[in-house]
């Protein structure tokens, strides 16, 4: 059985014991190279070809996203895993967006780190249940907040009426729930259609349930 190639990219001599011998006592992977600088590890990938690197962040020099950026540039067959101290969700970002196929604490155990690694070298994401949480939680604090924004333009009564369109009401209907005139819902309807720069009632409907106004008003 061939053995997945990784190389560990981490400024501290002992991590990077630590981590070789991990792996070399595993059949299915060994550690070909090791660098402490992210100059150090463009190099190194760009001599051994590494099927994964473990990459830390912070290192001597441009650090390890940038060495990422380079890496995955030049070597796109080449996964790299950020293996970091740092539980922050905008490096967990940057990382992504340089590149990296996954983003492992520290602190997670021995297995998980194996797992990575495995997964990495199959072309699949990789990330630790912690950092996965934390990535969640930005992500629902986004959406909240990109949903809040979308209605910042109406009123209450406006939100009402929007309401009552997504629900599938005819303008009549729309009037009788809200004790409205037909021709008063119709112009709601209407100056709704222009704050919101949309075309039709299924454009309407379609942004309501996009942006969860349902449970926004059962909320109010």
């Amino acid at each position: 059985m061939s053995r997945i190639p990784v190389a560990l990219v981490d400024d501290h001599a002992l991590v990077r014991l630590g981590l070789k011998t991990l792996i070399n006592d595993q059949a299915d992977m060994e550690v070909i190279g090791e660098a402490g600088t992210a100059a150090e590890a463009v190099d190194m990938v760009a001599r051994l070809h590494p099927q994964v690197v473990l990459m830390d962040i912070r290192l001597p020099g441009e650090g390890g996203l940038e060495a990422t950026r380079q890496i995955v540039a030049r070597f796109p067959e080449t996964k790299v895993v950020m293996l970091t101290s740092f539980a922050d969700e905008e490096l967990v970002l940057n990382a992504i967006r340089a590149g990296a196929v996954g983003y492992l604490l520290k602190e997670v155990g021995n297995e998980e780190v194996l797992r990575g690694i495995r997964a990495a070298a199959q072309g699949n994401s990789v990330l630790d249940a912690a950092t996965t949480t934390r990535l969640f939680s930005r992500l629902r604090a986004f959406e909240q907040k990109e949903d809040e924004d979308a209605f910042r333009d109406l009123t209450g009564r406006e939100l009402e009426v929007l309401y009552e369109v997504a629900l599938g009401k005819t303008n009549a209907e729309i009037a009788h729930s809200l004790n409205l005139s037909e021709k008063t819902a119709r112009n709601y309807v209407s100056n709704i259609l222009e704050k919101l720069h949309l075309s039709n009632r299924i454009e309407l409907a379609t942004y309501a349930i996009k942006h969860h106004l349902s449970e926004r008003m059962k909320l109010e």
